[in-house]
């Protein structure tokens, strides 16, 4: 596991601990916040796979022991100032114990205080969708049509991106503005499901188109 920090960059708290982000290192999303003590951070470096030290328990544990859920590291940085530390992971499976993919799953009232809603941005559809997919792999909620496709597996998901390539060049040679705005929209949303199915986050894909139009 890459690292440019060592343990004197550390600064841990009273207790002799540290306060560790866990986010979803395909989709982005905060999955939920935890406390490492030296012994559980070195388990985690140690085995590849999250170790926390329980406040109310006062004893290590691995996340997903015993649901099965379980955070295999993939890497782990440290803020500025070396108090906090995020830790990026593949996650198997609902990461909270309420059984949601993520344990932020609960939104702040809209309009509430002075909170403002974030600004234009014309690929936060993308993002939101990555996420929502992420979310079904991880709960698979009875009925929805991507916790279908993940239980059918990768050859059913590879199928389905076949289908839609091909209604895509036929929407084309149509003509049809709505009609190709549909496939490509159906193409898209599953090239993203392919792409969880195997682990691939969406920023490795567009670091690939970056690096072969950096020097245009």
């Amino acid at each position: 596991m890459a690292q440019d920090w060592d343990w004197e960059t550390l600064r841990w708290n009273e207790q002799g601990l540290i306060p560790a982000i866990v986010q979803d290192a395909q989709s982005k999303e905060v999955l939920m916040l935890a406390y490492m003590n030296r012994e559980s951070l070195a388990k985690t470096l140690e085995t590849g796979y999250t170790w926390f030290w329980s406040r109310s328990r006062q004893q290590l544990w691995q996340k997903g022991e015993t649901s099965g859920h379980v955070q295999r590291v993939r890497d782990i940085r440290v803020d500025c100032d070396g108090d906090t530390l995020l830790v990026l992971v593949e996650q198997t499976g609902p990461a909270c114990h309420e059984g949601t993919y993520s344990c932020f799953s609960r939104k702040w009232p809209a309009g509430a205080g002075n909170l403002e809603g974030s600004g234009p941005d014309r690929f936060a559809i993308i993002n939101r969708l990555e996420q929502v997919i992420a979310a079904r792999d991880a709960e698979r909620p009875e009925g929805a049509y991507t916790t279908y496709l993940f239980e059918k597996g990768l050859d059913k998901i590879l199928k389905k991106v076949g289908e839609e390539a091909a209604e895509v060049i036929i929407a084309a040679k149509n003509r049809n503005p709505q009609e190709l705005r549909w496939e490509v929209s159906d193409l898209l949303y599953h090239l993203l499901v392919l792409l969880r199915e195997q682990r691939m986050p969406l920023d490795d894909v567009l670091r690939e188109l970056a690096g072969r139009h950096s020097g245009q």
